[in-house]
């Protein structure tokens, strides 16, 4: 009887743990959790509802959404996508549904389902779970031929494995094991965060959301566009979100701080917004600018945007002067915002940066410096924007390191 050790109790590991029971019964899986909590990041994900995949079932689409390791993922998308998530968790009666934005939650809206979906489904497959577990290293070996690997507890006590599946999402500890058996460790940084600013265009505008904005890193030539919601410390929303997961190598190395130019309304042209406001100039001239807000942005942020150009409340169309026209439509599509830090979203972290993904076989996750080891999740260098991406990775790594 072999036994594999699956070390980190998050969704990669018990999806692992459990999927290494079914395809072998004769294996013994042991699961080690450092925590005394099972599946945390599970608990929180999606505001408490866990956003388990995303709706898109083409791999040559679905890869589009990871800034790090999406190529390497083309080939486990082909073996297990959402499509597949999904029959996995209604197959144990737990059904998903599909909101606009493609996100894949559970029908209940509580993330409690899908924890205690995998809890049960992995006692009912004989995983021997082990909570407030820590491990302090791991020492492999060839004993004829076949690996052999000594998992040392902070306890004291050695237990012995035939196969390591490490799926410790970005615990500096996973990162450390793999560097002792042999793997290059791409530093990691912080993906996925919203943008502090300072600014006086966007003081007391907390709460007020644009459906389709563009928000541009020019030092890095990275733009994405969506919606934006402006908060009491910045900027957040899913173009923010998106634009902090392709850009957070440069922004790290930025350490925050760089320019972020937004475009309010990129369904016009600068040359169709001058048309746009010529004619309101000649319809209503009378009418107060500030009042009168032409184009579908929010009121508050249109009367926010023109005071900031010294336009007055009593201002009328009439007296809008070219100068201050220009002005306008150069803050409606160009308009400045400094960096000056970063925030967090919701309590979601995710990394970029990890395991090397070159040491790694991706027909297996077995790595390609340790026989006998395997990864699954985070702990590899591969991150995904907001949207059940990132869930789905480890769904799809977990259940190939599985196989036999």
């Amino acid at each position: 009887m072999s036994q594999v050790i699956v070390i980190g109790g998050g969704a990669a590991g018990f999806f692992g743990a459990i999927a290494i029971a079914q395809a072998d019964p004769l294996s013994r899986v042991i699961l080690l959790e450092a925590g005394n909590q099972l599946l945390a990041k599970v608990r929180i994900s999606g505001g408490g509802r866990c956003n388990v995949t995303h709706a898109c079932f083409d791999p040559a689409v679905l890869v589009q959404n990871y800034p790090r390791g999406g190529k390497a993922l083309r080939g486990p998308f082909s073996r297990f996508q959402p499509r597949d998530t999904v029959k996995w968790f209604e197959d144990r009666g737990v059904k998903l549904k599909t909101e606009e934005d493609g996100r894949m939650f559970p029908v209940t809206d509580r993330s409690e389902t899908i924890v205690e979906c995998l809890i049960e489904e992995a006692i009912a497959a004989g995983v021997d779970i082990r909570t407030g577990i820590s491990v302090q290293g791991i020492q492999h070996k060839l004993v004829d031929d076949k690996p052999r690997f000594e998992v040392r507890l902070k306890s004291g006590q050695i237990i012995l494995g035939d196969r390591i599946l490490l799926a410790t999402g970005s615990n500096p500890l996973g990162y450390q094991i793999a560097r002792s058996l042999g793997h290059t460790i791409i530093p990691p940084v912080p993906s996925l965060f919203t943008f502090n600013i300072t600014d006086p265009r966007l003081q007391d505008l907390s709460g007020v959301a644009v459906n389709n904005a563009r928000v541009r890193l020019n030092d890095a030539k990275l733009e994405q566009t969506g919606p934006v919601l402006i908060t009491h410390w910045g900027l957040s929303g899913p173009a923010v979100l998106k634009l902090s997961a392709w850009g957070a190598r440069f922004l790290h190395e930025a350490r925050y701080q760089t320019k972020l130019q937004i475009h309010w309304l990129p369904q016009y042209s600068q040359d169709t917004l001058r048309q746009m406001l010529g004619q309101v100039k000649n319809q209503i001239p009378q009418k107060q600018i500030s009042a009168n807000c032409p184009v579908p942005i929010p009121r508050r942020l249109w009367q926010s945007l023109t005071a900031n150009l010294g336009i007055d409340q009593s201002d009328r169309w009439a007296g809008l002067s070219n100068k201050l026209l220009n002005q306008l439509i150069q803050e409606l599509t160009q308009g400045e915002y400094e960096i000056q830090g970063k925030g967090i979203f919701k309590e979601e972290f995710v990394t970029c940066g990890g395991v090397s993904l070159k040491e790694v076989n991706f027909k297996t996750m077995e790595s390609r410096c340790c026989p006998g080891l395997f990864f699954a999740g985070e702990i590899l260098d591969i991150d995904g924007v907001t949207g059940g991406f990132n869930f789905q990775s480890a769904w799809t790594t977990a259940w190939l390191g599985a196989q036999p």
